[in-house]
């Protein structure tokens, strides 16, 4: 196959926006493997669609081999192409489908993890009253960290998002959702584990290994990090969860997520009348977005939901 087209690419026929289709996943699975259960199909039928959009395209995408899976730079501008081709492609479906006053496509959601222990379930509900309007829609999950969740509304990968408020980013609007509690854990193991909290100073306290999130959080309740000694990082909620467990760390998780730990006595509060901090969770959208019956009518039970 040449390195580029003799002629431009003329048309764009049905079978090159599912080749398109194809590729996204795999780009977002990071790999043939990987994306073989989201496709459904086996790793050498991908290579083989892979190889018809390289040459219906005339442009190589990817590297594979033992090196593993990797973009080519044509590949990373053919990507954010076909996102946008994609997205466009939704939205007219989506408004079409307005015409008729039925629900249906695609909604596309981020969320922070670890949401689904909390107890007022609003996203739940939300996601359960528009599968009653609308029994067609095709729901679409996906857990990462805040800054992702974010990125991907403002570049259309996601219609929407639930994150911790930690300050507006321009082009995104915020609506309140609840407050979430979390309080300073450790486990069992931890030389901490059986002190009374009336014998816990706070030098003592703040000695001890913790754990900072690497995600963004307003800077009252970073001040409570600060004062920690932290000598380790997580990405995520879940992955400090894994390091306090090992009883070698203190640090700070969601009461509602930390509640069956608590229960199975495997992790206790330190001084929960002193270290503790409120964030806000809101969800998020896209300024001056298109309009998206779908979104629309989740962003509408959302907000009527307790």
């Amino acid at each position: 196959m040449s390195t580029h087209r003799q002629d431009p690419l003329t048309q764009v026929s049905d079978f090159d926006i599912r080749l398109l289709r194809l590729f996204r996943s795999v780009v977002e699975c990071g790999g043939f493997s990987a994306a073989e259960s989201v496709l459904g199909i086996g790793r050498s039928a991908i290579s083989q669609q892979m190889s018809d959009l390289e040459q219906r395209l005339g442009l190589r995408l990817c590297q594979r081999g033992r090196a593993g899976f990797a973009l080519t730079e044509e590949g990373r501008e053919v990507y954010h192409s076909a996102l946008q081709l994609l997205s466009a492609l939704e939205s007219f479906r989506t408004e079409v489908n307005g015409l008729h006053r039925h629900l249906r496509g695609e909604l596309n959601i981020g969320l922070t993890d670890n949401l689904v222990t909390m107890p007022h379930m609003r996203i739940t509900h939300a996601l359960a009253r528009l599968k009653e309007r609308g029994p067609d829609v095709r729901v679409n999950i996906r857990m990462i960290p805040p800054s992702e969740v974010e990125r991907g509304v403002l570049d259309g990968r996601l219609h929407v998002g639930v994150v911790p408020q930690s300050g507006a980013l321009s082009g995104l609007e915020y609506q309140p959702l609840y407050d979430e509690r979390s309080l300073l854990y450790c486990a069992v193991g931890h030389p901490l584990f059986y002190v009374d909290d009336q014998e816990l100073d706070d030098a003592r306290l703040n000695a001890q290994d913790a754990i900072a999130p690497t995600f963004r959080l307003p800077s009252d309740i970073l001040a409570h990090y600060q004062a920690l000694h932290c000598t380790a990082s997580a990405s995520d909620r879940e992955g400090m969860a894994f390091l306090i467990l090992t009883g070698r760390y203190i640090g700070y998780l969601p009461d509602h997520y930390a509640s069956a730990w608590v229960q199975q006595g495997r992790l206790r509060a330190l001084k929960p009348a002193s270290r503790f901090y409120d964030l806000n969770l809101a969800s998020v959208t896209r300024k001056g977005r298109r309009p998206h019956l779908v979104l629309e009518s989740f962003l509408e039970v959302l907000a009527t939901t307790a």
